[in-house]
């Protein structure tokens, strides 16, 4: 590379420079200091200096029942939520949507969205006052003689699960109602003159044609869905017991309950890589074009 065309790039460089410093600062900085705190014993209280013990945190978590419990919980939530709840969910009012009375589109619209934009912690008081013993969700069952029951105590990590639908369809329903409104007329009419129903051009024509927005959309919503913490945390703490103790939750509880920071840090470290693996299934599952 010659020198003039070094400089000229360097000169267009000049002006992100100010923003990288920042990030690498702001945001670099501590990503790597939390690294090297996941290597070490550090404590919140009672201890005057930290060690270094490499990957002893690491193989503390994996014989760990609790950990592992949390590695099965957050998986049954992040898969019934997002992977099924939001997700299908979202695709279905985003057709349905899509051939409403516009009426119909804007109170339904006007619901879903209001639900994702409450604050976590608003949206977590409501949906416990709604599956409490005492709550709405018990009282619509009894008015239809149906049996209740405490669902946060027999149910839990099922009840937050639906929380969490209940929560965030809206951003699943509005990715799919802009990738919906993509699609050509022409082709879904061609197809329905060819006799072929609903359901067929929903599979042979509608997923394949919106297959990058799925791609995305489940992507977004898991790496969402894996750090959900205060809807549950409000609903449940994590209980009963730890039957509903996320991974998020449970390193909450090591770093700041049981002042044991280095092995919380692991743990976030631990859900950054379950994080990164479903992200890096997805960009492989949807990485050919259309």
């Amino acid at each position: 590379m010659s020198q003039p065309v070094l400089t000229r790039r360097l000169l267009r460089a000049l002006p992100l420079t100010p923003a990288l410093a920042l990030l690498l600062l702001f945001l670099g900085g501590p990503i790597v200091y939390c690294a090297w705190i996941a290597f070490t014993d550090l404590q919140l209280t009672g201890q005057a200096h930290s060690s270094f013990v490499g990957f002893a945190n690491f193989r503390r978590a994996f014989h760990d029942d609790a950990f592992l419990n949390a590695v099965w919980l957050t998986l049954v939530f992040t898969v019934v939520s997002s992977l099924v709840g939001q997700n299908t969910l979202g695709l279905a009012l985003a057709a349905l949507m899509r051939r409403a009375s516009k009426p119909v589109r804007t109170l339904t619209g006007a619901i879903v969205i209001t639900a994702w934009v409450l604050p976590e912690v608003v949206a977590g008081f409501l949906l416990y006052a709604f599956f409490r013993r005492e709550g709405t969700l018990n009282a619509v069952l009894d008015v239809l003689h149906l049996p209740s029951q405490n669902w946060l105590f027999t149910l839990p990590i099922l009840a937050v699960s639906f929380a969490n639908v209940w929560r965030g369809t809206a951003f699943s329903m509005l990715v799919y109602s802009a990738a919906l409104d993509e699609i050509p007329n022409e082709i879904e009419e061609s197809a329905e003159v060819d006799g072929a129903g609903g359901w067929r051009r929903m599979w042979h024509i509608t997923l394949p044609m919106i297959r990058r927005s799925i791609g995305t959309n489940l992507m977004l919503n898991t790496l969402q869905t894996l750090s959900v913490f205060g809807l549950i945390w409000v609903m449940t703490r994590g209980g009963p017991g730890d039957r509903s103790q996320t991974l998020p939750l449970f390193m909450y509880e090591q770093a700041f309950q049981n002042s044991m920071i280095g092995y919380g840090t692991a743990v976030a470290l631990l859900l950054l890589l379950v994080g990164s693996l479903f992200s890096v299934v997805y960009m492989r599952l949807l990485r050919t074009e259309v």
